[in-house]
C-alpha cells in the first residue's frame, strides 16, 4: 500500500511539473512586461492563444512539419509583439498605470474578436511533438512528450534568467525594470527593451499555448485557465522579482493537483485560491517580493 501511495504521489508530482512549466512560461510573459513597462498585461493569455492558432493553422492547413510550424509561429509571434509595441504601447507613454491596464483589456477583446474572424469558429487539434512512448519511475508513468514539456519549460526559464543576469541585454532589462527614467538618462535604449519585452511575452505565450494544446483543443478559450493561474502565480511570488512568480507557478501547479486528489476533486482549486488569498493578506508582497519604501 505504501508503494502504491508513493507511485501515486510521484505521478501527481510529475504531472504538476509539466503543468508548472506551462504556467511558468505564461508567468514570465506577464512579469517581463510588468517589470519593463509597469503595466499588468491582461492580454497575455489571448496573445498566447492567437500564437497557438497560428502554429496550428500552419501545421494543419499547409502540411508543414510540426517543429517547423512552431518555429514559423515563433517568428510570427515576434512580429505581432513588435506591432503591439509600435502601434499601441508607444502611444501610451503619457497614460497612467490604470489606463494602460485598461488598454491591455481592450487588446484582449481585440484578439478574442479577431481570432474567430481569421481562423474560424471550429476547434483545431494540435498533436504532441512526441506522439508515443513513456518512461516509468516507481510505477509512475510519464509520456516522453510530457517530459519534453517539462524540459522545455525549465530550459527556457533557466535560459531567460541567464540572459537577464549574464548579458548586456539582460542588464538593460534589469536597469529599465529598476527605473526607466534613470535607465534612459544612463543611455539605456529603453524603447528597444520594451520592444523586446513585448515580443518575448508573445513568444512565451505562444509556446505555452503550443505545449498545452495537445491536451485540449485549440479554441479562443485555450489559455483561460493558464492565464488565471499565471496571474495568481505572479501575485503569490511577488511582482518585484523575475524569479518569484516562476516559483509561484510551480507551487500553484503542485498544490492544485495535490489538493484536488487528496482533499477534494470538486473543491481542490477553490481551496487553493482561498489559501493564496490568506497568504497574500498575511504577506502582501508575495513569497520573495520586497516592500518598496518611497522617500520624500
Amino acid at each position: 500500500m505504501g508503494g502504491r501511495a508513493l507511485s501515486t504521489f510521484l505521478q501527481l508530482l510529475l504531472r504538476s511539473l509539466e503543468t508548472g512549466a506551462i504556467y511558468a512560461l505564461a508567468t514570465l510573459g506577464i512579469i517581463i512586461v510588468f517589470r519593463t513597462n509597469l503595466v499588468i498585461n491582461f492580454a497575455q493569455g489571448v496573445m498566447g492563444m492567437f500564437g497557438a492558432y497560428i502554429v496550428t493553422v500552419i501545421f494543419t492547413k499547409f502540411g508543414i512539419p510540426l517543429l517547423l510550424a512552431i518555429l514559423l509561429g515563433i517568428i510570427a509571434a515576434i512580429a505581432i509583439g513588435f506591432v503591439v509595441d509600435f502601434v499601441i504601447i508607444r502611444r501610451t507613454k503619457k497614460v497612467g498605470g490604470s489606463g494602460k491596464e485598461i488598454i491591455t483589456l481592450g487588446m484582449m477583446m481585440v484578439f478574442l474578436g479577431i481570432a474567430p474572424m481569421v481562423f474560424g469558429v471550429d476547434p483545431f487539434r494540435l498533436p504532441k511533438i512526441i506522439e508515443t512512448g513513456a518512461f516509468t519511475l516507481d510505477a509512475a508513468n510519464l509520456s516522453y512528450n510530457s517530459l519534453l514539456n517539462i524540459i522545455v519549460g525549465l530550459a527556457l526559464t533557466i535560459g531567460l534568467f541567464l540572459l537577464l543576469q549574464k548579458t548586456k541585454l539582460g542588464l538593460a532589462i534589469r536597469t529599465t525594470a529598476s527605473n526607466e527614467r534613470t535607465a534612459r538618462m544612463l543611455g539605456v535604449p529603453t524603447k528597444k527593451v520594451t520592444l523586446f519585452s513585448w515580443a518575448l511575452a508573445m513568444v512565451l505565450g505562444t509556446l505555452a499555448g503550443v505545449l498545452i494544446a495537445p491536451s485540449t483543443s485549440v479554441t479562443v478559450n485555450l489559455m483561460d485557465s493558464v492565464q488565471v493561474n499565471a496571474f495568481i502565480a505572479c501575485v503569490l511570488g511577488g511582482f518585484q522579482t523575475f524569479y518569484g512568480p516562476v516559483i509561484g507557478a510551480y507551487i500553484i501547479a503542485i498544490a492544485n493537483n495535490l489538493l484536488s486528489y487528496y482533499v477534494s476533486s470538486v473543491w481542490g482549486t477553490q481551496i487553493l485560491y482561498l489559501l493564496v488569498i490568506i497568504f497574500i493578506v498575511i504577506k502582501p508582497v508575495g513569497l520573495v517580493g520586497k516592500r518598496v519604501i518611497k522617500k520624500v
